[in-house]
Formats: structure tokens, sequence, C-alpha cells
């Protein structure tokens, strides 16, 4: 029923066995034709349309039953409103994060096991990635990147640069921290683990905060990040459970 000019064939690989020649159906050729398309006739179309320069068009979706709208090639993108519960959030984020960083970086040289040192690499690749992202959301709005110290009374001519930043939910104190620098083998495992079980909760604690003060959290950006990082958390905070758990059960045995 079908005729094609010139007749067209294609192999098919079959495992242990050699390639063998099928002919083609007819209804294959145009697809096999346009692929063997004379490769200047397709570079000419491609030159043509890098030589045409047009203006780039901006369209705005219109609402339903309504038109779309094309705004002037110089419109330029605005970035939704913030609230200062999200910057709080991202500032107070930076630190708790850097912590956990800082409480991962002492694994390689207090423990041999091997569990904890993968758990670890996990955790500070994704939260120094995480860093990075809320340094780069908070100077795109121009804000600060480190949280700034409440003003008391009293303590004017202070260096305040001296005095210690006030932790957020879950982070260890300086002598937890002084703890865990210590600690070596088992017991660097068992204060670490609980250690992060509670830091990563202060995290949840924080994301839980945010999206409960009214008019935050509605940045589209901020949100995903909140959401993903709570997510990441609640699982993470399970695997130590059970690490914990079972680094109990062999301390006992």
């Amino acid at each position: 029923m079908f005729s094609c000019a010139p007749k067209w064939e294609f192999y098919r690989f079959q495992r242990n066995r050699k390639l063998r020649s099928v002919t083609a159906p007819a209804v294959l050729c145009g697809v096999l034709l346009v692929a063997s398309t004379p490769a200047g006739v397709v570079h000419s179309g491609a030159r043509g349309q890098q030589t045409s320069q047009t203006a780039p068009v901006v369209v705005q979706p219109g609402a339903p039953g309504k038109p779309t709208k094309t705004l002037p090639p110089s419109t330029r993108a605005t970035l939704p409103p913030k609230s200062q519960a999200d910057v709080e959030f991202m500032q107070g984020m930076i630190m708790h994060h850097s912590q956990a960083v800082e409480m991962t970086a002492l694994i390689p040289s207090h423990t041999d096991n091997k569990e904890l040192r993968s758990l670890g690499a996990r955790i500070s690749s994704s939260q120094s990635d995480e860093i990075k992202f809320m340094r780069r959301w908070l100077a795109a709005r121009g804000e600060a990147v480190s949280m700034a110290m409440p003003e008391m009374p009293g303590m004017s001519g202070v260096d305040m640069s001296r005095q210690s930043m006030p932790l957020m939910p879950g982070m260890l104190t300086p002598a937890q921290m002084d703890a865990l620098r210590k600690a070596k083998g088992a017991e660097f495992d068992n204060l670490f683990l609980t250690g992060m079980i509670q830091h990563h909760n202060g995290a949840l604690t924080m994301v839980k905060d945010l999206f409960d003060t009214a008019g935050a959290g509605q940045d589209a950006e901020l949100f995903n990040f909140a959401t993903d990082a709570d997510n990441s958390q609640r699982a993470e905070i399970k695997i130590m459970q059970n690490m914990l758990e079972k680094n109990t059960v062999q301390g006992k045995s």
C-alpha cells in the first residue's frame, strides 16, 4: 500500500546475536527523510534565526478568562515582599547551620565510626550549601547576613563584637561544645548524636515559629527552603535516633 523512495533500512541490535537488517515500514520514511536532510539546509535556517535581531517579548499572563498583556522589553522582575520575620529566620538559620558544620568538622579526628562519618559528611555538605543559599537570599534583598545584637541598658561603650550572640533554638551551649571537642570514640559518637538531635529539633522549632508568624513565609524561595529543611531534618533525626539506640545496645553487650 505504501511506497517510499529510496528504500530505507534500519538495524536492530539483539543481545548475543548479530546485527540483522530489517526493512523499515513505509510509515517511518518521513521521519528518516527529515533526519537525513542535508546539513547545509538545517544550518542555513539556523543562520537565518541568528541574524534576525528582534526585541525580546515580555508577556504577562492574564487572569482566568482575561487576555495576556505584552509588556515593554525594559520590564524587570521584582522580588516578592519580605517580612522582618523572614529576614530574622534566615539570619538565625545561618548561625544555626554554622554550628552544625562546626560539629561535623570534629568527626574525622574524633571517631572511626563509618556510619557516623557518612552521616556527618551528608549534614556538612547539605547545610554548607544551604548557608550559601541563605546568604544569597539576604544579599539580594539588601539585608545583613548576621543578626544585629540587641541593645541592652548599661551596655553603651562596650565592644559588642566581643559579646557572644544569643543561641538559636537547639544550638549547643559552649559547655556542650567543649565536651564534644574533648570526647573520643564511643563517647564522642553518643555526644554528637544527642547533640545533633537537639540541634535538628531546634531547627524544626524555628521553621514552625516562622510559619506561625502572620505574613511570614510567603516568599516562594524561602517557603521551599524552610519546608525542605524541615523534611530533611526530620528524616535525619530518625536516622540518628536509630544509630543512638544501636550504640546503646552495643555498649551494654
